[in-house]
């Protein structure tokens, strides 16, 4: 984000490597989309499975072929089809590594998320192929990247929200959010055809109304799983508010085909972007870092900070294209500020617990 946003303002020779559109478009989807996707399905397959979860020298070389692609889209060197080669040999080692771990387990109620993982492989694939041969920004690739990782955040958030927040209302008492049913069911297929629709046909009539339909839905899923009794504790809250910018995405990208003149694309793009997967990564990587190292579940004060650095971030960038463009501009350099200082913030707060021991274990 610092490096686009320095080309942004500065021009495309701002910088000594490619950090243009192109690059920031795919690193955003495929880059950093790929390594949260990656960083949570190694630790909740083996959950799912019962498998022994990837590590050692398998997981030194996941890590291995992450960090290479991010070179490789950085510095561009080689022949021009090399960077794209290099870059997809990540997202297709670990699609692989997700159907055989499912399919080993015997664990096919998740052979759908090995099938989102695959989508998004393929998409990467697809964007590298038209870059190379056409030049510009593959839109049909981007969005099916895009709508890969939103339907992940509607199959899985659509589990731990509930869930999580189960947990904590069972301490309180009183009702309880409503479990998987028929209802839940229903707007994971409509949120399915919608997204499809919208890869393949961005801004036609029948896929921008059934994104609406999918967004209005998916609010009211959310509205079933007890929101309001859940505002005492951030660390809680915000797994709805992650799924609620889900669901806001799916309206704005549905009413900007239906209302291109009152509502820009770009809008609903970032609300994806920049809400629901920004919102939704850092909500699940607090949670899962205070768990893992042995905190409490309670989010402090650092914790909060990162969570309104977020939201505020995506808010101002989703907000940015309605303003005039000489705003636009001040107000895109703000959001950038904000959301990659959310990521700092957990940098900075997140690091030193995540190095020490866990409390109560020698060193």
């Amino acid at each position: 984000m610092p490096l686009w946003i320095v080309t942004y303002a500065l021009g495309p020779d701002a910088l000594p490597v490619e950090a243009g559109l192109v690059f920031h478009v795919h690193e955003m989807v495929f880059g950093y989309g790929s390594a949260i996707v990656a960083g949570f399905l190694l630790t909740a397959v083996p959950n799912w499975t019962g498998r022994l979860p990837v590590c050692g020298a398998p997981l030194v070389g996941l890590v291995a072929l992450w960090v290479v692609g991010r070179a490789a889209m950085l510095f561009q060197s080689g022949p021009i089809w090399l960077p794209g080669v290099i870059e997809s040999a990540f997202l297709v080692a670990f699609a692989s590594l997700i159907w055989r771990e499912v399919i080993a387990g015997k664990n096919t109620r998740n052979l759908k998320v090995a099938g989102a993982v695959s989508v998004l492989a393929l998409a990467n694939i697809g964007f590298h192929w038209v870059s190379v041969t056409s030049g510009g920004l593959p839109q049909v690739a981007i969005r099916t990247g895009l709508a890969a990782l939103l339907f992940l955040i509607l199959l899985i958030g659509g589990r731990i929200t509930p869930s999580f927040t189960r947990n904590w209302l069972g301490k309180k008492g009183g009702d309880m959010p409503a479990p998987f049913g028929r209802f839940d069911g229903a707007a994971l297929i409509v949120s399915l055809a919608a997204l499809a629709g919208w890869a393949v046909f961005d801004g036609a009539l029948v896929a921008s109304a059934l994104l609406v339909v999918a967004g209005v839905v998916n609010f009211a899923r959310l509205a079933r799983w007890q929101v309001q009794r859940t505002l005492a504790e951030p660390l809680v809250a915000i797994l709805h508010i992650g799924y609620g910018w889900a669901a806001a995405a799916l309206l704005l990208l549905g009413l900007s085909g239906v209302f291109p003149a009152v509502i820009p694309r770009v809008a609903g793009v970032h609300a994806v972007g920049a809400g629901a997967i920004g919102v939704m990564t850092l909500a699940v990587m607090t949670r899962a870092s205070l768990g893992h190292t042995g905190h409490v579940l309670k989010a402090g004060a650092g914790t909060v900070l990162i969570y309104t650095l977020v939201n505020l971030g995506a808010l101002a960038r989703v907000a940015a294209p309605f303003l005039e463009y000489s705003v636009q501009m001040h107000v895109n350099h703000v959001a950038s500020a904000l959301w990659a200082g959310a990521f700092a913030a957990f940098a900075i707060v997140y690091w030193p617990r995540l190095l020490a021991p866990r409390p109560g274990r020698a060193a």
